[in-house]
């Protein structure tokens, strides 16, 4: 495992990065509602990242053919934005951006609800933001990613929700994805040692039921195996002798 550390200045590079990807994330959030596209959402995305001097990350990337992914109700990632997806009152939709400026990379995601949601729903995001903030207050030097994952794990489980296993956060800098994987379990103590200069893209993925997931003949959109609805949040997090730094906050 070859872990890239970052120096202050591209650290501050990647603040630039994060804060783009953070502006996209506004616009496009704001724009949710019933009867509006996925691809509606794709348009605004691509015009804020083109506005804002930066490139996208995902457009391209191993041929994926659009800047956001767009996941609906039982899509847990990598849903692919599509004019005849139209949202709809009740619906919860991730919403995951990447840039690249100088350079350095921003990545970030969201889930949104479309109106008003069923209480179990609503929890479910509250639950998988509340871990991700967990998350983040352990990445501390000398913890370790072990303790990231078990932060996640130990609040989704006990409100009886579930993590998702087939995908993790990673490293980020001049490089979409880097070492270390980031799992959103673990074992308190094991795995990679966190120090200062690494930079992780944490990202809790969370179902109401069971963990499983499948992707579908796409290649690209995840979905949960029992149909239940799943969240997605993330942050890119420097680990500084201050505590950590999200990058990509407002």
């Amino acid at each position: 495992m070859s872990v890239i550390v970052k120096s202050q200045t591209e650290i501050r590079k990647m603040r630039e990065s994060g804060r783009i990807v953070r502006r996209v994330l506004n616009a496009v959030k704001q724009a949710v509602a019933p009867g509006v596209s996925t691809m509606d959402l794709e348009k605004i995305a691509e015009k804020k990242i083109q506005e804002l001097g930066a490139k996208p990350a995902f457009k391209g990337y191993y041929d994926y053919p659009c800047v956001l992914c767009t996941s609906v109700n039982d899509q847990i990632v990598h849903g692919i934005p599509n004019e005849k997806r139209v949202l709809k009152e009740g619906d919860i939709v991730s919403i995951d951006c990447g840039v690249v400026l100088d350079g350095y990379f921003g990545d970030a995601a969201i889930t949104v609800p479309v109106g008003k949601i069923a209480p179990e729903h609503a929890k479910l995001l509250e639950v998988t933001q509340a871990s991700l903030e967990r998350a983040i207050g352990t990445m501390v030097i000398g913890n370790t990613v072990g303790d990231i994952g078990a932060a996640v794990q130990e609040l989704v489980e006990k409100n009886g929700f579930s993590v998702v296993r087939e995908f993790v956060g990673h490293g980020i800098g001049t490089r979409l994805h880097e070492d270390p994987q980031v799992p959103n379990f673990g074992v308190r103590g094991f795995g990679q040692k966190l120090k200062e200069g690494m930079v992780l893209a944490v990202e809790p993925m969370v179902n109401v039921g069971r963990p499983g997931a499948r992707v579908l003949d796409d290649q690209w959109t995840a979905v949960t195996e029992d149909g239940s609805f799943s969240a997605h949040f993330e942050h890119c997090v420097a680990i500084t002798k201050d505590g950590p730094v999200v990058l990509t906050a407002d």
